[in-house]
Formats: structure tokens, C-alpha cells, sequence
């Protein structure tokens, strides 16, 4: 099966539709699949239901699809470094669903495993767990959470082999891997891609079973939060 596509508008050619959802990788600015989410805002896909810590800010990553109103809801753990997005909130046009950083990564991972939901301790008495099940183990309560099935999932990983295994380099592992099992689609964006067979087998961070289509790009490296101190 053929993995390798020439952009990122070819490598989503027909996946994409209009109230989908998808699962995307990244966390603050790191790790972000940027060029598949400028070709989703060229191709105008709308409506759209987003899995991701956060949103990016005003001008990059998911902010840029908020900018053009794109996207519907957001199923986030952190919203902030992005106005867009908090004044879109509070005006009521965009829905938000709360979650806890690992609720969010477990849901995914367990999306992938074909887990359909899991009890967890985190949440228990706030408004995280307002309407879902309860559950005593032990003496404790838990809160039940479903796992996350995406329509496609969009990843940024380092390196990847011609048939998909990835490779993430440091930090920017994040929240990849997990949104990438989620996806009854993955497409992942990589910096460079090597012949198969060249990647050491206990270096790969997530085999290529996981991974459906495949593009090769150039990057910005930001950084969020520069502090300097005067010379």
C-alpha cells in the first residue's frame, strides 16, 4: 500500500468532510502537525470536532483554523496563549469540553487499543465528572471515561522508514503517539524519511501499522515562551 504522498493536500486528499472529527498531536508548540492543518484551512473543511491539549496560539497550529471558523468544538486540556480561541468560548461560538491532560492521552491511547471507556480517580467531585458514571472499587470512587475514536488523526513526528514505523524526537513525542491510534486514519508529517529496514527496531516509538499516509516537509521550530535576561 502506498504511504508516501508529495504535500499535505494529497496526503489528505478524500479524507477530509465537513463536521468530522479529528484527533490531533502536539502540546503547546511542540510536536504540532503544521502542515496538514494549513491544507485542512486551504481545502475549507468546517464544522470541525478537535482532540488536542490545546489549541496553538492565534497564528499557529489549531488557531489558525479557529481564525477562519472552522472548527466547531474543541475536546482540550489547556486553552490558553490563544485569544481566538477565549473569545470565541465566551461568546458562546465555539463548544469546549474540558479535559485532564491524562484522561485526554488515556482516552486516545485507549481509542487505539479498541477500548471503548475506562474508569478514573481524576475528575471525582468536580465539574469534570458532572453526568458520567460512578463507580466504588475498593472504597473509592471513579468516574467512567470513553476512549476517543477519530475520523483522522494528523501527527508531527521526526523520522520515519518508507513503510511508516515513527520516530519522535524528545518533548515532541507528546501527545503523538496516542492520536495517532485514535484515528481509523492517521496521516503523519515527518522532517525526513529513510529506507525501510535503516531504523533501528528499538528506537521506534510507534510502528507503522498505526500509520496510513505519509508526507515529508520543512518545519518552524518556535518557541513559546522566550526569557532573557539583559546583558
Amino acid at each position: 500500500m502506498k504511504k508516501i504522498y508529495g504535500s499535505a493536500s494529497e496526503a489528505l486528499d478524500g479524507l477530509l468532510f465537513d463536521g468530522m472529527f479529528i484527533a490531533a498531536g502536539g502540546f503547546g508548540l511542540c510536536g504540532i502537525p503544521e502542515l496538514l492543518l494549513d491544507a485542512i484551512k486551504e481545502a475549507g473543511t468546517k464544522d470541525l470536532t478537535f482532540a488536542s491539549n490545546n489549541a496553538g496560539v492565534d497564528d499557529f497550529g489549531i488557531g489558525i483554523l479557529l481564525q477562519t471558523r472552522q472548527v466547531k468544538k474543541m475536546i482540550s486540556s489547556y486553552v490558553g496563549e490563544n485569544a481566538e480561541f477565549m473569545r470565541q468560548y465566551l461568546s458562546g461560538e465555539l463548544e469546549l469540553e474540558f479535559n485532564p491532560q491524562g484522561t485526554l492521552a488515556e482516552r486516545m491511547r485507549a481509542g487505539g487499543c479498541g477500548i471503548p471507556g475506562f474508569y478514573t480517580k481524576t475528575g471525582v467531585g468536580t465539574v469534570i465528572a458532572e453526568g458520567k458514571e460512578h463507580k466504588d472499587f475498593n472504597g473509592d470512587t471513579y468516574i467512567m471515561e470513553e476512549g476517543i475514536f477519530a475520523d483522522l488523526a494528523i501527527v508531527k513526528a521526526w523520522k520515519a522508514d518508507e513503510t511508516g514505523n515513527l520516530v519522535f524526537r524528545k518533548t515532541a513525542r507528546n501527545f503523538n503517539p496516542p492520536a495517532a491510534m485514535c484515528g481509523k486514519v492517521c496521516v503523519v508529517e515527518v522532517e525526513e524519511i529513510v529506507p525501510t529496514g535503516s531504523l533501528d527496531p528499538d528506537t521506534i516509538h510507534l510502528p507503522g501499522i498505526y500509520v496510513h499516509r505519509l508526507i515529508q516537509g520543512e518545519h518552524e521550530k518556535r518557541i513559546e515562551q522566550r526569557t532573557t535576561r539583559a546583558a
